[in-house]
């Protein structure tokens, strides 16, 4: 053994773990990512969900927005691969949201399967920051006194 892993092939990286990547206009699901990444030799699934909150930078958010460059997903895949190479991961999914949302809805969805807990948390921690440092994906909030800022965009 090395690394204190096994040769089983439970302990190696999957042959096609992006399972859902997707940037839609149209309301996410727990359940489709968390489905979309099952695996019988995953002892860890760490699961990140992004909501819209009714605040930032101190004032109180009354609309949001979300675009995407028409390259984004050719980045998120980029990104998913990056996660892949790095971590022993048996199932990724990534969803994104475009358009309007409102406070509580879900903005972005991200889930990664491996064997043990530890990486999965690893992973899906990259996965989520990479994403939203990489990704060129914005949002446009509105705050409650009719301000409005662009947050991402270069």
């Amino acid at each position: 053994m090395s690394n204190g892993r096994s040769d089983h092939p439970g302990e190696q990286a999957h042959r096609a773990p992006i399972r859902l990547l997707e940037i839609r206009d149209t309301p996410l699901s727990l359940d489709e990512v968390f489905q979309s990444v099952g695996d019988d030799a995953a002892g860890g699934t760490a699961l990140f969900v992004g909501t819209v909150r009714n605040h930032d930078m101190g004032a109180d958010v009354g609309a949001l927005s979300y675009s995407a460059h028409p390259l984004a997903e050719a980045e998120l895949r980029r990104v998913a691969e990056k996660v892949v190479a790095k971590y022993l991961v048996r199932a990724l999914a990534a969803v994104h949201r475009t358009g309007d949302l409102k406070v509580g809805d879900l903005a972005v969805v991200v889930a990664v399967s491996c064997a043990h807990r530890a990486e999965a948390f690893a992973a899906c921690r990259e996965l989520i920051d990479t994403l939203k440092h990489e990704v060129p994906i914005w949002k446009h909030q509105t705050f409650a006194d009719g301000t409005a800022k662009w947050v991402g965009a270069c």
